[in-house]
């Protein structure tokens, strides 16, 4: 029997029908005015009045100018995601092979041309955003990889961030934010480059923005606040549990901390100990607000009734704090991203450990992984017919298409046949 020890008090839906009228007339005006209304856009909302593309010198100075400490930090992520981007891609083969006589049936992987990568400014400056989203892309190869990122440090990119971008392979890079960069890059104006998708985390805005270009332009997913889920047994420590729900939880007041566990006695620690620390913490740190208002806490009578209670959950970031974690490695089917045993953090995913930080969200895994080099690539079918594999295709189409009443199906097939 599940048991709720700490319930939400707000609905997981900040998504709601003012965002969605008002990102629907930011891409509608930048539709029709370009630049002028992406002008208009950046200073109502970042009081930004720069140019949009980061210029050489800008590049060149934060090249020749960056914190020594960052730039190594940086360059491990970007070395230890792409080695890890590339070792998918090894995994994605094209192949060509005969399917019966005469019938040649294969597939060709290929890079998108042109993507857009949006990477957040946010309260921090985060390191990791800019190489998660671009280094897979550049793995995949695609060409041209367009970069925007709010112009809200000192009137341009935050030199961290900037690097990091510079460094993962971007192309072009515009100090933009917002909706009003998605509409850019989707639709295009006279300073933006169209594109053919866009990907990478953002706010609310960001997320219905990408939402309504979808179809015009291909998105990786709807990433919307951070969540996480810590499955715990009675063997778990309450203060790395507290530790490991405040991390996500002060990523965003919306975002959506969840223990389960099947102990209630480290359920009501864990709480005491998420307690403590928030003692410690700024106060306008939105992990306050996130814990108050979307910490969840649940006990549950077994393992196997919080496996499917996690299934349930499709969470972004499902953390195990298991004895034996990895015994249930394929009893879980729904997550954006899984860690076994208590040391595996989910902060070491967020920083450099390699696999993606862009993640599905408000129950997505239930149909979608996260972004990967996977992500960048088409996968193209092609065939080649001839001689007896013709005449059997031919005869096949020729009888369905006359079941079908498709009389121009019918007589492509026909007219091939002897």
């Amino acid at each position: 029997m599940v048991t709720y020890i700490k319930e939400t008090k707000k609905t997981h839906r900040n998504n709601d029908i003012d965002t969605e009228q008002i990102v629907r007339d930011i891409i509608k005006d930048i539709q029709q005015n370009g630049d002028a209304a992406l002008k208009k856009y950046e200073k109502k909302f970042d009081n930004s009045t720069r140019p949009f593309k980061i210029s050489k010198k800008e590049i060149d100075d934060c090249l020749k100018n960056i914190n020594a400490e960052h730039k190594e930090l940086i360059d491990k992520i970007i070395e230890r995601v792409e080695d890890f981007a590339k070792e998918q891609m090894s995994h994605l083969t094209s192949f060509e092979k005969d399917f019966g006589n005469g019938i040649k049936l294969g597939h060709r992987v290929i890079p998108i041309e042109t993507i857009g990568a949006y990477v957040p400014g946010g309260r921090f400056p985060l390191l990791s955003s800019g190489p998660m989203v671009i280094t897979p892309a550049k793995v995949a190869g695609v060409k041209r990889i367009v970069a925007c990122s709010p112009a809200n440090h000192k009137g341009g990119i935050h030199p961290t961030v900037l690097y990091g971008l510079i460094k993962a392979g971007a192309t072009d890079i515009y100090a933009i934010g917002g909706a009003q960069a998605i509409a850019s890059m989707a639709y295009g104006t006279e300073t933006i480059p169209s594109v053919n998708m866009i990907s990478g985390p953002g706010n609310m805005f960001v997320a219905e923005a990408k939402k309504q270009v979808f179809g015009k332009v291909g998105i990786d997913l709807i990433a919307g606040p951070s969540e996480v889920l810590v499955f715990a047994d009675e063997n778990a420590n309450p203060k790395i549990i507290a530790a490991d729900l405040l991390a996500q939880s002060e990523h965003d007041p919306f975002a959506r901390a969840v223990l389960i566990s099947t102990s209630k006695q480290i359920a009501h620690d864990s709480i005491k100990e998420v307690e403590n620390y928030l003692d410690s913490f700024t106060s306008d740190s939105p992990a306050h607000t996130s814990w108050e208002n979307m910490g969840e806490v649940l006990h549950v009578d077994s393992i196997q009734e919080g496996i499917d209670l996690c299934n349930e959950y499709a969470i972004e970031h499902l953390h195990l704090h298991l004895k034996n974690s990895s015994d249930y490695i394929n009893d879980l089917y729904n997550y954006g991203s899984l860690f076994l045993g208590e040391n595996s953090s989910v902060v070491f995913s967020d920083k450099v450990s390699g696999p993606n930080h862009t993640l599905p969200t408000k129950e997505a895994a239930q149909y979608t992984g996260g972004l990967w080099v996977g992500s960048y690539l088409k996968v193209l079918t092609h065939q080649a017919v001839s001689n007896d594999g013709m005449q059997f295709l031919a005869e096949h189409s020729a009888k369905q298409s006359k079941i079908e009443g498709l009389e121009g199906h019918r007589l492509s097939a026909e007219v091939r046949l002897k």
